[in-house]
């Protein structure tokens, strides 16, 4: 992911990453994981923190993010929650069968326990978001995690923690809305890969917008994608929602107009979610 052209400097908190991009006031190289919209070019965190002599900014002073986010000291943090949420519910999982029946994705099924149907289609929509967090299997709650690491942490200090959240659920809903409309009605479904997906269309799009080289992240997404599509079992509806969703939701991020940020931004963010709903809702009407 990391692999801009040759000869280039390192940045200064990241040394494998090379830049050509330095801190307008130190003239540090700095990475776009760590580089802060400044009202001319970009700032490194150390001198974002340093800028007031207090180390906060006022807010109106403050410096964004290079999509208009809020720096934030610790730029992983909603990372980090994500990946102990995931493990979490992971370790619960294992313990507890009737945990996982519960809360995985699937349209409409017999439960023999209960004596009923259940389903995203029976008015069980937190479905469609229990099972972003849900895992079985250790490999996969591990290869996601790590790609949540790899992939995440970069992309929440780039976007700032708002737009970075708002991202990762609007992307791992879209990939389970794809699945419920797609799979099978009594076919369950888990896990955060819908939102993963979503993480790679993003990353590719800010790559595109800093002129980085492409080359990486596209590899290990048709990387990836073979996976997807060469393992029996995988719900490769959920990686197609998220992809697509997070790659829009993205453009709408990256792209805005200064002059209209909130308004684009906002407003793509909504119009996926929009669609999104929409298709729960058309899926909802046919199974039942």
């Amino acid at each position: 992911m990391d692999q801009p052209a040759e000869g280039l400097p390192s940045c200064y908190q990241h040394p494998g990453r090379e830049t050509g991009i330095r801190c307008t006031r130190c003239e540090r190289p700095i990475c776009p994981a760590c580089m802060v919209s400044a009202s001319v070019g970009f700032q490194c965190p150390d001198c974002v923190r340093q800028g007031s002599g207090t180390g906060h900014p006022p807010a109106a002073n403050r410096p964004r993010t290079i999509v208009g986010g809020t720096v934030a000291r610790d730029p992983r943090l909603l990372t980090k929650i994500l990946i102990a949420l995931n493990v979490v519910v992971f370790v619960i999982a294992t313990q507890s069968e009737t945990f996982v029946n519960r809360f995985d994705l699937v349209g409409q099924a017999f439960d023999p326990e209960l004596g009923h149907l259940v389903g995203v289609a029976d008015g069980q929509w937190y479905r469609l978001v229990t099972a972003m967090f849900l895992h079985e299997q250790i490999w996969h709650i591990g290869f996601n995690m790590l790609s949540l690491w790899w992939i995440g942490g970069p992309l929440e200090a780039a976007l700032g923690r708002a737009r970075y959240l708002a991202l990762y659920l609007i992307s791992g809903l879209a990939g389970s809305a794809l699945t419920y409309l797609l799979a099978a009605e009594n076919a369950p479904s888990l896990g955060a890969s819908g939102a993963i997906f979503g993480l790679f269309g993003a990353t590719a799009v800010l790559m595109r917008k800093l002129k980085y080289d492409l080359r990486p992240v596209i590899g290990l997404l048709v990387v990836n994608l073979i996976f997807t599509f060469s393992i029996p079992d995988i719900a490769w509806q959920a990686h197609i929602g998220g992809l697509v969703a997070g790659t829009l939701v993205a453009v709408g991020l990256v792209h805005a107009p200064r002059e209209r940020r909130a308004l684009v931004q906002y407003g793509t963010a909504a119009l996926v979610l929009a669609a999104t709903v929409a298709v729960v809702v058309l899926r909802t009407a046919a199974i039942t």
